[in-house]
Parts: C-alpha cells; sequence; structure tokens
C-alpha cells in the first residue's frame, strides 16, 4: 500500500555544470530561445569520461537490428473525413534520416508546426519544422545525451525524455522526463532520482503530467509489456507524485480530467483503459480501477486522445493485415474509422498524435521509394559516440569482421543471411562470396587477406543442427570495380555428423579456430586447425560443461579467449557473463560486469553477448542488457531484444562505458584493427548503398491468432 501513496524525491546528487550552444528557432515568428551560449544547470550522477583510468580509443563497428531500413517520416492527414471522402496526406518532415514521434506545437489556429525526434546528427535529438519552412530547427537538449525522446512544448517549455543519467543500480532504465524553459534555457530533471520514467504526457492546460513508470522498482527483465503503472503529477510540483492506475503504458490526456492508456488485457489484445481523473489532486491512496475502452478482436496501441472528449487516434493491428494503420475510435458510437489503410495498406505506422483543436491527426511511417529525400542504405553509417576517442559506425549487415589491413570488411546482410558479403571499410563498394548458402559469423583470418572463416547453417539451431565451419577463399584481385559476385572455394573445416558448430574466430597467428560445437550434446568450446580442419589433424576441446559456452573471441594478443556462457546458472538460457581462459585451457575465470559478489542476484541476471578484444587487447566490447528498456517496445518495429547496448570495459571489470542507448537491439559489434580509419572519406551518398525499402517486422511478440 504505501507505494501507491505521494512520493517526495530523494537529495539529488551533486550538481554538474555543462554548456550548449542554442540556435535560434521561431514559432509564429516568435523567437522562443536566444541565440547565445548560456550555461545550462543539470542534476548528474554520472561519471564524467575523464574520471576513467584510461579512455578505450578507435573505431567499432556494430550493427542494429532492422533500423536501417525504417526511412521514418511524419505525415498528418486534416480532419474531419468520412468514408467517401478523398483522404489528403501532407509530409511534415524533409526526408532527411528517420524523423519520429513527433507531437503538434500550436493549439489554436490551423498551422502544423510540430516537434519531433530525428536522428539526423547521429544520435536522437529534438527538432522543429514549420509547414512551408526550408528549414529543420534543432531544440535546445541536453548534450551529452544520445537519446531523446517524445518532445512536446506548450506554454514555451518543452518536455523530453532523456537517458543519459545512470541511475543508482544496474538493471534499471537510465529513461527520465526532463523539461526546458525555452525562454531563459533552464533545464529542470522532472523524474525523482532513483525513478523512472517513460511516455509523457501533458494535460490540456498543461496542469498536469501523466508519465508510464517503473517509479523505483527495478526493470524485471520483462519487454512484451513493461507492466509500468500511470503515475501523474502537477507541472508546479514534479516530485508530489501519485500512481492513479497500475500496470498501463503510454498515457494521454483528454482535456484535465481524463486519461486513456494502453496494456494487454486478459484476452490477450492489446487494449485501450481510460479512467475520470480527479482534478482537485486528491486521492484515497489507492489507484482507480481503469474502464476497458476497446473490444477485443482488434490490437489498439499508443493512444492519442482528442481534447472534445468523443475520440481516439490509436495505433490498430487486425487479423486481415499483418500491418499497423492509424484509427480513430468512436468513444460514443464505439466505431472505428479507418485512417491509414487506405493511403497506404502496405506499411506500418505508428504514434498517432492529435492537433489541440481536433482539426490535425499525425503519425510517423516509412516514407516510401518513390517520396523526395534520403533513399539509399549506406554500408556504413556515423553514429554519435559518448567517448571522445571512440568514433562508432553502423553497418548495414550483421556479424563484421575486418581484414587484416582493415580496408575490407566481411559481414553477412539482409533478413536470410545469405552468403558472406565484402564491403570497403570507406562505404563505396560491396561484393558476395559463397551466395547460395546461409551463414553467419565471420572471422577473417588475420595474416591471409584472401580467407575468411564464417558458419554455414541456420542462425538459430539446437545443439543437433547441421551447422559447419567454412573457410572461404577467394582472390582478393577480384574485388573490382565491375563485379558484384566473387568467386571463392569454400573448404569445410568440421564434420557433418557432429551437429552445430558455429561461431568461429582465428588465432592471431592465423593457425587455429577456436569455435562452439553441440557435438557433446552441450553447447561448449573446441579449437581446430584453421587449414585442414578436424578432417587431417585433432580437434581439442577448450571447455566440458553441461551448459553454453558461446561467441568466443580470441584476443589479438593470443593468450586469452573471451567467450559468453550461462556456466554459473547452467538451467537458465536467458543469462549469460563474460569468461576468459587461456587457449590451453587453463586460468578460467569470470570477469563480474555488475559489482557484488559472485552469486548475487544483479550479478546472475547479466545478458552479455558478442564480446571482442580492442586491437591492444586491453579492452572488452560486448553487448548488455544493463540498462534495462529505454522506451516502450509496443511502439516499435520488431527487436528481438529492445535491451541490447554497448559497453565497453577492461579486462579486470572496471572502466564500464555504456556505449550506445537507444530504444533498439544493437549488437554484433567489432573493433577496427589499425589505429586509424579516415572517416572523412567515408562513402553515404545515394549511389552508394542499398534501395530504402521500408522491410521490417511488427513486433514478433504481437500475434493477432488469439
Amino acid at each position: 500500500m504505501l507505494r501507491h501513496l505521494i512520493r517526495t524525491s530523494h537529495h539529488p546528487p551533486p550538481t554538474t555544470h555543462v554548456y550548449i550552444l542554442l540556435t535560434a528557432c521561431y514559432i509564429h515568428g516568435r523567437r522562443i530561445f536566444r541565440s547565445t551560449t548560456s550555461k545550462l544547470v543539470l542534476q548528474s550522477n554520472t561519471l564524467p569520461h575523464s574520471s576513467l583510468p584510461m579512455d578505450p580509443k578507435g573505431i567499432i563497428i556494430f550493427t542494429t537490428v532492422d533500423r536501417p531500413y525504417y526511412g521514418f517520416d511524419v505525415f498528418s492527414v486534416e480532419l474531419p473525413f468520412n468514408s467517401q471522402e478523398e483522404i489528403n496526406e501532407n509530409r511534415l518532415t524533409d526526408g532527411t534520416s528517420i524523423n519520429f514521434n513527433a507531437q503538434f506545437v500550436d493549439d489554436n489556429d490551423q498551422d502544423q508546426t510540430i516537434t519531433f525526434i530525428s536522428e539526423r546528427s547521429g544520435a536522437a535529438r529534438i527538432y522543429l519544422t514549420r509547414p512551408g519552412s526550408p528549414t529543420t530547427d534543432q531544440l535546445p537538449s541536453i548534450p551529452d545525451s544520445l537519446f531523446h525522446d517524445r518532445p512536446i512544448i506548450k506554454s514555451h517549455r518543452l518536455y523530453f525524455v532523456s537517458a543519459h543519467e545512470q541511475p543508482d543500480q544496474p538493471f534499471k532504465s537510465w529513461s527520465a522526463l526532463y523539461s526546458i524553459e525555452l525562454t531563459a534555457n533552464k533545464i529542470t530533471r522532472l523524474t525523482p532520482y532513483g525513478f523512472v520514467d517513460y511516455s509523457p504526457s501533458i494535460s490540456y492546460t498543461g496542469k498536469f503530467i501523466a508519465v508510464a513508470s517503473y517509479e523505483s522498482r527495478p526493470w524485471s527483465g520483462e519487454f512484451n509489456e513493461l507492466y509500468t503503472d500511470i503515475v501523474v503529477f502537477q507541472e508546479s510540483d514534479p516530485n508530489k507524485r501519485v500512481i492513479v492506475c497500475e500496470r498501463g503504458g503510454w498515457p494521454t490526456w483528454s482535456g484535465d480530467s481524463t486519461i486513456y492508456f494502453h496494456r494487454q488485457a486478459d484476452d490477450g489484445w492489446w487494449s485501450i483503459f481510460g479512467f475520470r481523473f480527479p482534478e482537485n489532486f486528491e486521492f484515497s491512496g489507492s489507484p482507480m480501477a481503469p474502464v476497458r475502452v476497446t473490444p477485443p478482436g482488434v490490437h489498439c496501441f499508443t493512444p492519442a486522445a482528442f481534447h472534445d472528449g468523443k475520440r481516439l487516434a490509436v495505433a490498430t493491428r487486425r487479423k486481415s493485415t499483418k500491418y499497423r494503420h492509424i484509427e480513430i475510435y468512436d468513444l460514443q458510437s464505439k466505431e472505428f474509422y479507418p485512417v491509414t489503410e487506405s493511403l497506404n495498406p502496405n506499411f506500418h505506422h505508428y504514434s498517432p498524435f492529435v492537433s489541440a483543436n481536433s482539426k490535425f491527426i499525425g503519425y510517423h511511417r516509412f516514407r516510401g521509394e518513390s517520396t523526395l529525400g534520403e533513399s539509399t542504405i549506406p554500408h556504413l553509417e556515423p553514429v554519435t559516440s559518448p567517448v571522445k576517442g571512440l568514433r562508432m559506425l553502423r553497418l548495414n549487415g550483421s556479424f563484421p569482421s575486418f581484414s587484416p589491413d582493415g580496408d575490407l570488411i566481411a559481414l553477412n546482410h539482409g533478413f536470410n543471411f545469405s552468403g558472406v558479403k565484402i564491403v570497403k571499410s570507406d562505404g563505396s563498394k560491396r561484393w558476395t562470396l559463397m551466395k547460395d548458402r546461409t551463414a553467419f559469423y565471420n572471422s577473417w583470418s588475420p595474416t591471409e587477406r584472401h580467407v575468411i572463416y564464417t558458419s554455414v547453417g541456420p542462425i538459430f539451431g539446437s545443439v543437433k543442427t547441421p551447422v559447419q565451419i567454412a573457410r572461404i577463399s577467394f582472390d582478393p584481385s577480384n574485388l573490382g570495380d565491375n563485379q558484384e559476385e566473387i568467386p571463392c572455394d569454400v573448404k569445410i573445416l568440421t564434420r557433418e555428423e557432429t551437429g552445430n558448430n558455429a561461431f568461429p574466430s582465428s588465432s592471431p597467428d592465423g593457425k587455429f579456430i577456436v569455435f562452439r560445437s553441440g557435438r557433446s550434446g552441450h553447447k561448449n568450446l573446441y579449437i581446430l586447425d584453421a587449414v585442414n580442419g578436424e578432417f587431417d589433424s585433432n580437434i581439442r576441446r577448450l571447455t566440458d560443461g553441461p551448459w553454453i559456452d558461446t561467441m568466443p573471441s580470441w584476443s589479438p594478443t593470443g593468450d586469452l579467449i573471451a567467450f559468453s556462457s550461462n556456466r554459473h546458472n547452467p538451467d537458465n538460457v536467458n543469462v549469460f557473463s563474460i569468461y576468459v581462459v587461456k587457449p590451453d585451457g587453463s586460468g578460467l575465470r569470470r570477469i563480474h560486469v555488475v559489482g557484488g559478489p559472485e552469486g548475487s542476484n544483479n550479478v546472475d541476471r547479466e545478458r552479455i553477448n558478442h564480446v571482442c578484444f580492442s586491437g591492444d587487447g586491453e579492452w572488452l566490447l560486448f553487448t548488455a542488457n544493463l540498462g534495462g528498456v529505454t522506451a516502450e517496445p509496443v511502439s516499435w518495429p520488431n527487436h528481438f531484444q529492445p535491451y541490447g547496448d554497448l559497453y565497453v570495459m577492461r579486462l579486470d571489470g572496471s572502466g564500464l562505458s555504456r556505449l550506445t542507448w537507444n530504444a533498439y537491439e544493437n549488437g554484433t559489434p567489432t573493433w577496427y584493427p589499425g589505429k586509424e580509419l579516415d572517416l572523412g572519406r567515408l562513402r553515404i551518398g545515394d549511389e552508394f548503398g542499398d534501395k530504402l525499402s521500408g522491410q521490417f517486422d511488427d513486433p514478433l511478440w504481437i500475434s493477432c491468432d488469439i
């Protein structure tokens, strides 16, 4: 019962001062903040990167699930309309990068000025655009944050979610609500320290704010539904918080008196629920019992309420289509009115929003192949790094591995992992090897420019599924500008009857391969000859036990092999930690990323994969679940693990630093082997890369076969 009472914040940590250069922006001719260098006071409990014993350096290339394909722009339609009337769709953003999660700014006329999130700077930042304006203006935000979300401008104050301040414990999201007084350049954290807030909504008068919140609870590991609560507080007193309803997400206000939200109903259908809010802000201490609004038989998400109290805009998934569409639900007639299905029947549509005067409804979707704007997915895309000495590039593909001289990258491309591809490290050209075989996870021989090791067979299989380690040889002189498919020789190094053999990593001298095999009935690590495999030479078992040892990585100095394993909890296939072992099998130890004694609850919740070494062998790069979920996954396209972020740390577990925080699943990273890569020559124009197609899935755990 105590958690339902009004919350007050704890004492905040010491104040940190940061600076930001603000750019002038205008709404209806009024300048809403000054173009000057201004001092912004923030509360922060994040250690500056300079406090690390020594920052890592170099270039990191990694994958983000489906993100290169999004091509999101923000669109709107004008209301009212009926089934006989043609709907005119208006694009509000400019086709640069991806643009999403918008809100209308003005509430008293026909202007469609919006504030929205865009990744055009290499990270999710806040922008504003007006109809007919040739420019898109970046709004003030938190300079060291790589993630901003759900921006709202109300009475010249900007509200948004940011994920830049480290929480008080691991496995807790970094997401919190902030506001900026645009006329005074003052940033305020509205979420108490130690608390987690998502998806803000501001009431019609601006008096009340609702969020989906974990409060001070840590993330329990779920992501299909977060089980957040709806929390309300007054803008004038953000520390006086009330849990008004349990288990709900994505709140939206109708006026100042009604809140709607989404959650999964007991019958399995995602539905909209609502309740009346007492404007006197008086509660008995118990959360309210909401009323289900939308019927079973159709999934309804991310509601946006009209302030007239009569309608809701919702994103829906129906049995008749695999696409998410925007519809209007009439609360009185209890009927749906489709909006986007007739416009773009084969596109997903996300996050509807409505103007305060109920005249416009907006959403974001794939911009379409024929729409003006960026139409090509570059092979490599720069991403903002939080660490000064590191540069980061997102790859259009998975499982990258550099050639010995660093000028080529081996990768697996597309949704079906067909063959192995090679791309120039400046992103200008790509070739295909072994086109007609399914392959995943690559390791370029450190001593041979013409040899790549890979796994041939299905990527997710049991210990008995036939997957083999292959040695691919080719002639590098065939990598010409006029060729796309390169002849190669494929030599299988493992025996077919041994089952699932995958994740090869070459020793630095190029003589041996460490890999994972299920031949014993358990997935453990083995070492074999890099040329002859297990046919003409012996294979040596490196680890042995009834658990999963996987994704090994040989250090560049040759003295250690790092890998992921659940050997500390073999019965749980969802927890993995980092282990290292010497190539002779001695010196096996676990590297504790999360503080605390071995066996503690926090330590044994780690899900760490894709570990690899820096070029000097002093740092480990990996993906982990340590930061929880950054945004509500139901509002995004499919991510198998929408909590995967990149981290680096030293071999002794010190110097842990988070490299990504966004709403995506980031993974399969690798470290550039050389000292420097000229990113100024990176080729990312429309002539380099794949055609942008918008092909991605709705979350696979949302089933319409209920």
